[in-house]
């Protein structure tokens, strides 16, 4: 609809987690600059906390893009997993196992040690390529205690000088309070860098709206009054999913108009068609500028070399768990013959 009117390529505010819509504002920047670092030392435990809607989720995929070759990452996104199904996946993500082992069911018999075990081994075979491996559980808030334990003993799996696996924890504030919990006492020690993520101030709810209209394609069709911009961060308190909702449906009442200047009825109109609470933002927190020094390089064999040790644990998973399976039926095959 009014996409092709105004000349977007897409929807500029749709709330997807495109890594390329996303805004550095001073808190996402820092956030972002935080866990790059992170990785490169090797920091252990990270967790990066935000209220619902803050971009926690489009800073995961972003730092997925940016990620150097000689790191390997598994990305979590669905935390109501078993113990042994969110080792799995993690094998899965490392390209350890396929997609077609687990949907086939071949490893229905791996127990929780015998899956660790293997994990261990892939992480040790990265240790001569000089390569590591971050594993990124996004909604952590929502991890059953069990799997939470489960994680903090796969931060043991280390060498006499490093952590073999990193554990980037994302979640919304209450998972500050859910590792502070006496139960998880062992984790929360574990966790070397704390971050929260903070909602937009005025100013950048203004660069952020320009942004997004940019990466879209129709910045020069459309333009929003300052008045505008006034209440669309007075309505979503800087939050960047209300902010997308507001502005989309703003757009379209813009469109409908056929004006080209979004002005404050409309953004009113589609606050009161999304029933958006009328509520004062919070106020601002400055937070100090977290620069850390880059350094990049890529491993010329690494892929060769990760694609052998896949391979090789792939092989090892199916002669423990899967053959024995088929050799089982072929016996009872042959007995069955006349």
């Amino acid at each position: 609809m009014y996409e092709t009117y105004y000349g977007f390529a897409e929807k500029p505010f749709s709330l997807t987690p495109d890594p390329k819509y996303l805004y550095r504002s001073e808190s996402h920047a820092n956030a972002f600059d935080l866990l790059q670092y992170a990785i490169r030392r090797r920091e252990g435990f990270v967790v990066v906390t935000g209220d619902i809607g803050t971009g926690k989720t489009t800073i995961c995929r972003a730092l997925l893009e940016q990620i150097d070759r000689n790191t390997f990452t598994a990305l979590v996104l669905n935390p109501f997993l078993t113990e042994e199904d969110l080792l799995k996946r993690i094998l899965q993500d490392f390209g350890v196992i396929s997609r077609e082992d687990v949907k086939n069911g071949r490893l229905a018999s791996a127990t929780k040690q015998e899956l660790i075990e293997t994990l261990y081994d892939f992480l040790l075979s990265l240790v001569a390529l000089k390569a590591n491996a971050v594993l990124i559980i996004d909604e952590a808030q929502n991890l059953p205690l069990p799997v939470l334990e489960q994680i903090r003993i796969l931060s043991n799996l280390e060498t006499d000088k490093a952590k073999l696996l990193q554990v980037i924890l994302v979640g919304q504030l209450e998972l500050q309070t859910l590792l502070r919990s006496p139960q998880l006492r062992q984790l929360d020690q574990r966790v070397s860098i704390r971050y929260e993520l903070k909602p937009l101030d005025r100013d950048s709810v203004a660069a952020y709206i320009s942004h997004r209209l940019a990466i879209a394609g129709g910045h020069a069709a459309i333009t929003f009054a300052s008045d505008a911009l006034d209440e669309v961060y007075r309505l979503s308190r800087g939050i960047p999913r209300l902010i997308n909702l507001i502005c989309d449906r703003a757009l379209l009442a813009a469109y409908s108009l056929k004006t080209s200047r979004v002005l404050r009825e409309h953004v009113a109109h589609a606050a009161e068609s999304l029933d958006v609470v009328h509520t004062p933002p919070p106020p601002a927190r400055s937070v100090r500028a977290f620069q850390p020094r880059a350094s990049l390089w890529a491993a010329a064999l690494l892929a060769l070399a990760a694609a052998t040790t896949a391979v090789a644990a792939t092989a090892f998973l199916y002669e423990r768990f899967a053959a024995p399976a088929e050799r089982a039926m072929y016996t009872e095959s042959e007995r069955a013959r006349p």
